[in-house]
């Protein structure tokens, strides 16, 4: 029986024609190529995964307006506000949303160009590395803790636009409440005729107050958890690069 004989020579040729496969190299050169494919393949599985859990919850939240707006709800409490500080809510609401989808997708960028690291390539990694280089390791700590202060106070901003919305709820209330109060004559209390006129101002009054605490309650508690959505994926970025920089800026 002949067998098939193959010399040192051409598995040698065959491995420097394909030095990318596995079975070609040593057994750390094997390691490294299958934890970098790893790394790549969860690299792609968690791209724009951010994007997408942002996309979810304002689909959902979406909806459930549209079926408040179906019911007649929002129309009414537009209707009820006399001082119309719904509408203002809700477009401070409508910009404090888009600023928040533009921190998501460069959450989600910086995300996706970590995973994909390219050095050629300016982003975050690209500048935190290089700030590294040649660092003691008070300053890398002190280059960690100011890129932090930096990723955290982009989304700041966003924060801040919710909790406004529930401040402009608050004043919505005591101006509905001035403008109860201000039909309301205690002089003219036993005369039947004035009763009329003070207890529709009254409820106007009550409206008001009611309807831009409401708005602003339910559009705060929206944007907070678009901003907590973006928190976390602030963190991971911070982490992630954290990690990049201590496993690749030693020199």
């Amino acid at each position: 029986m002949a067998y098939a004989q193959t010399s040192p020579f051409s598995l040698e040729t065959e491995s420097s024609e394909h030095p990318g496969r596995p079975g070609d190299a040593s057994g750390e050169q094997q390691i490294a190529w299958l934890t970098a494919q790893s790394n790549a393949a969860a690299g792609e599985s968690r791209r724009h995964l951010l994007v997408l859990r942002f996309a979810l919850v304002n689909i959902i939240a979406a909806g459930l307006l549209g079926a408040a707006y179906h019911q007649g709800l929002v129309e009414r409490a537009i209707l009820a506000d006399q001082t119309y500080l719904t509408v203002l809510i809700f477009i401070v609401f409508v910009a404090g949303l888009i600023v928040c989808a533009h921190r998501v997708m460069a959450t989600s960028r910086d995300l996706e160009q970590l995973s994909s690291f390219d050095p050629l390539r300016q982003s975050h990694a690209t500048l935190y590395l290089a700030s590294l280089r040649g660092r003691a390791g008070d300053s890398r700590s002190l280059l960690a803790s100011t890129l932090r202060m930096k990723l955290t106070h982009r989304i700041a901003v966003v924060r801040n636009v919710a909790n406004s919305l529930v401040l402009l709820g608050l004043i919505g209330t005591v101006v509905g409440f001035i403008i109860a109060l201000s039909g309301v004559d205690p002089e003219q209390a036993g005369d039947v005729s004035a009763i009329t006129p003070m207890v529709s101002t009254l409820i106007q009054g009550m409206s008001t107050a009611l309807y831009t605490t409401l708005v602003g309650a339910i559009l705060n508690v929206w944007l907070m958890i678009n901003y907590q959505l973006l928190a976390s994926g602030t963190v991971k970025l911070i982490t992630a690069l954290v990690e990049f920089g201590e496993s690749h800026g030693r020199t």
